[in-house]
């Protein structure tokens, strides 16, 4: 049975000739680095860093049903929405898992577009065409955009040097759709206050044969700024730090949003939505484990899959997602224990079994980087 051969995202040719380390992710070949995880992270926390992220997926909903079909799809209330504004949602199956998490973007009254995780493009798709009792208009664009994050302290002055926007005055979670004579005379561009650093920063979408214009005008922008170009090992630190989830990792359909503390994310008081019955059921019996995040007391790096112990020694969970930390050098993560206070509470003292080794640690609340 042959592989599935990779896919590439519209600026693989510019990360190749920039000297990037290219890797397999979710079905492309992705820069994992350029110049080093490291410093590229502490880039991205003093000055600015630059991703391609054009593996995300997109999916355009339009027509008088459009909102019927997301309020179906999403555990948020899209209904809060109006033109210009994004929220933060998951997708769960009829039992309550978590599908995805996504961004839902109003473009305007009966126009979305929905942001997906790139290793679930097509499950995803799968799964609204098959939930689309209101028979909304449904069209994956995923191949159709290039999608670029500009994140850290001077994004902003990049970004108007390089074309003239100023994102400080969109609001967080907000975006705007500039037109051709105010964005390098593309169509078609939207830039977004968001992003998974825990930085100020934007996401800028564009064509996917315009992606290498918006790259280039940033990096030579930026210089002056102490840009660099940011691969996924330092996405993956950054968001980490931060605290944000990462599907597969801390959310999968084995996870509900009320055990993964995306309850701010899960309305229900809303209107019906897919896996609404088995979440209810969830938030009033109270969640058998909890994802918490905790920091490194001594010398060890958390991983995926290690044990998470209680000071006795006794298994109560499992490390989802751990690094060693740039900013505090020192390993932090996060993971699903036993739901109770002594396991949960920030301060509370925890193990982690590393391949027979064990070094303690203490629960915290994320962003780990900013309560030091």
């Amino acid at each position: 049975m042959s592989e599935t051969p990779l896919k590439y995202t519209p600026l693989n040719d510019l990360h190749i000739l920039l000297g990037a380390k290219m890797v397999p992710f979710a079905g492309y070949s992705m820069p994992v680095q350029y110049s080093g995880i490291i410093e590229e992270h502490k880039a991205v926390r003093h000055e600015a860093g630059l991703f391609d992220v054009s593996h995300m997926g997109e999916i355009s909903v339009t027509g008088p049903n459009a909102l019927a079909f997301i309020q179906q799809l999403i555990t948020n209330d899209a209904s809060t929405l109006y033109d210009g504004k994004a929220l933060y949602s998951a997708m769960c199956n009829a039992e309550g898992g978590i599908i995805d998490d996504l961004l839902v973007y109003r473009i305007a009254e009966n126009d979305y577009l929905l942001v997906i995780n790139a290793g679930n493009i097509d499950e995803d798709w799968a799964w609204m065409q098959n939930n689309n009792a209101a028979n909304a208009v449904l069209k994956n664009r995923s191949s159709d955009f290039g999608l670029l994050a500009l994140q850290g302290p001077a994004a902003f002055d990049i970004l108007k040097k390089a074309a003239g926007f100023d994102a400080s005055v969109l609001k967080y979670y907000h975006f705007a759709c500039p037109d051709a004579t105010s964005f390098l005379g593309l169509e078609g561009v939207i830039v977004s206050r968001t992003g998974y650093t825990g930085e100020v920063g934007v996401e800028i979408y564009c064509a996917a044969q315009d992606a290498a214009v918006v790259w280039n005008a940033l990096m030579q922008a930026g210089q002056e700024f102490g840009l660099k170009p940011t691969g996924l090992g330092a996405r993956d630190t950054l968001r980490l730090e931060s605290g944000f989830c990462l599907h597969g990792n801390d959310i999968s359909k084995s996870h509900n949003p009320i055990e993964a503390g995306l309850g701010w994310v899960t309305k229900l008081d809303k209107d019906d939505f897919n896996g609404k019955d088995v979440l209810v059921k969830f938030k009033n019996e109270g969640p058998t484990r909890k994802l918490i995040g905790f920091v490194a007391d001594e010398r060890g790096i958390p991983r995926h899959g290690y044990e998470i112990q209680g000071p006795d020694g006794r298994t109560i969970g499992e490390v989802t997602s751990g690094t060693q930390s740039p900013i505090m050098n020192t390993g932090i993560g996060m993971g699903y224990v036993e739901n109770k206070p002594e396991y949960t509470t920030p301060g509370s003292a925890i193990q982690i079994s590393a391949r027979g080794k064990v070094f303690s640690a203490t629960v915290q609340k994320p962003p780990f980087h900013k309560s030091n």
